[in-house]
């Protein structure tokens, strides 16, 4: 819920103990004594991003997404291995891949236009033919998951109503869809059980608490399963294959999220599975084979499979080195499909076979011109804030760093503000080690992963609490005996940006620069003008935030647009002119205000963009004037690479 702010595509008192637990780590410089080869954006953005994958009617084929025309599209890769083959050939607006039909070749993606976030469901057929199922202009619509008897598929809209997103059911004959959950008091649906006579629900209170729902579709009866006092997490995982039980999370009288299960019929609750961590999700296979979990283990994913009938683990073999994550079995229980990614690799599509117990991988999405030895690998530290907090980062230093180098360093807030930054591949991160800057990435209070109280410890402190974290990560980086002090800039994406913004505004010696992408400048604008399809999180985002009719004050003053006098550092701004969350006119108003300080400021607008970036080009054309704009101000040099115009 923390994570509105959040970009969608690129790029956030009681110490927790598990969570940030041990002394802080002093790095030491590295020792390798030859710098990496210098790459140019161009190649590093030659690497691919993929996502999504779904198993064909056959298994022969998997179905995903890939930016390697430079937007997203629709690819089918054999199981076996071999070349992909692209399914979509769109010019203009992202596609993302959805699921094959359950019988045929026909296909479902998703696409919206231009980033402004209203989603719809297409139906291509293998003739080429393209249909939206769901036309309604001003509506958003998502894809739930196939019925188990495979004759349908459910998705929410809010098409009846802007503010709520209702269950429907689309009949795959006729593409009718049918009302299944009206959603009239702000519930999220969640899952439907096989049997289709049960739909999840959670409903959000605060950022910190929510409430557990179950709709019966027979009775029409919607039932309370959560009766709690305090702060307390239920989200609903699955149905068990039988429907006989809801699975769920929750952190009820426990600093991290756990699972447990409910009995519909006696009311009876278990605890099923915990870990000192976070679980982040747990399903079962279609027929009920295998459950699998994901546990957030320090800003990596660890992932658990069992076998349902004695509750053992499966010995997968040693699997590549990184995250494992968006794991899928198909149907037949036969093959997993997912992915692994690492803070030096990008993301690559596997399969994996239960009988032969073999892996292999069916992308290759790096670019091979670039040497993986001259990629950096982030590094887990700790330093202590001003109040003894623990905070967690991931560290990045340039290849042949020596004590005494003088560096310059970013520190790279995530968005959300609930976000984190994990030990994942980033085309910014790495172009920016590679030509020289440190950069460290920091979680700070607030942010998910790492225990409810850490979670909660910036509510109603944003752009103060969790804006001293970041000062006392500068501090930190000027400990480790490599990095200047004076030349430590700030960077953001969406609620990082805003971090960014009133690190320049709120202490305004701290920094030497700031780089802001798609970042909030005034808390009032922002919360006045949400989507109405937010309406279930409004008051929940009031509440940790702000509400703008009664703490109006409040949040003028934690709004950086209002202090843009007191920045007296230079700026970069990117803004897609597209962004329902963070409006154009914030950044254009943010963007005026401090070039009256005689300020340098640079801005780059991509009119075909919304909250993140979906076109590679745009990307490009970003990044490479993020590194001009660092170059110029921190290393006091002209650009190496052609200016960036707009």
């Amino acid at each position: 819920m923390k994570k509105l702010f959040s970009p969608l595509l690129s790029f956030g008192g009681l110490l927790v103990a598990a969570g940030c637990s041990g002394p802080a780590k002093k790095v030491e410089a590295p020792t390798e004594a030859t710098p990496a080869k210098a790459y140019p954006i161009e190649q590093f953005m030659n690497t691919t991003k993929i996502g999504g994958s779904s198993f064909s009617p056959d298994e022969s084929k998997v179905l995903f997404h890939s930016n390697q025309t430079g937007i997203f599209n629709v690819y089918a890769v054999p199981a076996a291995g071999g070349e992909a083959k692209q399914l979509t050939d769109s010019k203009t607006n992202s596609v993302f891949a959805v699921s094959y039909f359950p019988a045929d070749e026909r296909i479902l993606y998703s696409s919206d236009q231009g980033g402004n976030e209203i989603a719809h469901l297409y139906l291509k057929n293998p003739d080429g033919t393209v249909k939206d199922l769901t036309p309604d202009a001003e509506a958003i619509s998502q894809f739930t998951g196939w019925s188990f008897d495979k004759a349908s598929f459910f998705f929410t809209s809010n098409r009846r109503d802007r503010r709520f997103f209702d269950l429907y059911e689309m009949d795959i004959r006729t593409f009718q869809p049918k009302l299944l959950f009206k959603n009239e008091a702000g519930y999220q649906p969640a899952t439907i059980s096989d049997d289709k006579r049960y739909v999840a629900l959670s409903k959000t209170i605060t950022t910190n608490n929510s409430h557990l729902y179950l709709y019966d579709v027979q009775t029409k009866k919607t039932s309370l399963l959560s009766e709690h006092r305090g702060d307390v997490q239920f989200q609903p995982m699955t149905f068990s294959p039988d429907s006989k039980h809801l699975y769920y999370l929750t952190d009820e009288g426990n600093e991290f999220t756990y699972l447990k299960k409910y009995d519909i019929a006696t009311g009876a609750k278990e605890e099923v599975e915990k870990a000192p961590w976070d679980i982040s999700y747990s399903y079962f296979s279609r027929h009920g084979k295998y459950r699998v979990t994901s546990i957030n283990r320090d800003a990596k994913t660890e992932i658990k499979i069992y076998r349902t009938a004695d509750n053992r683990l499966v010995q997968l073999p040693t699997l590549p080195d990184g995250d494992i994550t968006s794991v899928n079995i198909s149907d037949s229980e036969k093959w997993m499909a997912f992915y692994v990614n690492s803070s030096k690799s990008p993301s690559n599509l596997y399969v994996y076979n239960f009988d032969g117990r073999e892996y292999k991988p069916l992308t290759n999405s790096m670019n091979p011109a670039i040497a993986s030895a001259d990629l950096v690998e982030g590094r887990v530290i700790r330093y202590k804030s001003f109040d003894g907090m623990e905070i967690p980062a991931l560290l990045y230093t340039p290849q042949g760093t020596r004590k005494g180098d003088g560096l310059p360093a970013l520190l790279q807030i995530h968005g959300g503000p609930g976000g984190q930054t994990r030990l994942s591949y980033s085309p910014l991160t790495q172009y920016l080690v590679n030509h020289g800057y440190v950069v460290l990435a920091v979680n700070n209070r607030g942010s998910s992963g790492y225990g409810k109280t850490f979670f909660a410890a910036d509510d109603r402190k944003h752009g103060q609490a969790d804006l001293r974290d970041c000062v006392e990560a500068k501090k930190y980086l000027a400990s480790l005996g490599y990095v200047d002090q004076d030349k430590i800039g700030i960077m953001g994406g969406s609620y990082g940006g805003y971090m960014t913004l009133a690190g320049l505004a709120f202490t305004p010696e701290s920094f030497a620069v700031g780089v802001d992408i798609f970042g909030v400048a005034n808390w009032l604008r922002t919360l006045n003008s949400i989507p109405s399809w937010w309406e279930a999180e409004r008051e929940a985002l009031y509440h940790e935030i702000g509400n703008p009719r009664t703490d109006s004050v409040a949040l003028y003053n934690k709004s950086p647009l209002f202090h843009a006098s007191r920045i007296n550092k230079p700026l970069i701004v990117l803004q897609g002119a597209n962004d329902p969350r963070v409006l154009k006119i914030e950044s254009d108003e943010m963007v005026a205000a401090v070039r009256k300080n005689n300020v340098p400021v640079e801005y780059v607008v991509f009119p075909d963009e919304g909250h993140g970036f979906q076109k590679k080009d745009n990307e490009i054309k970003g990044y490479q004037a993020i590194l001009n704009f660092l170059d110029q101000h921190l290393k006091k040099r002209k650009p190496v690479y052609k200016p960036i115009e707009g």
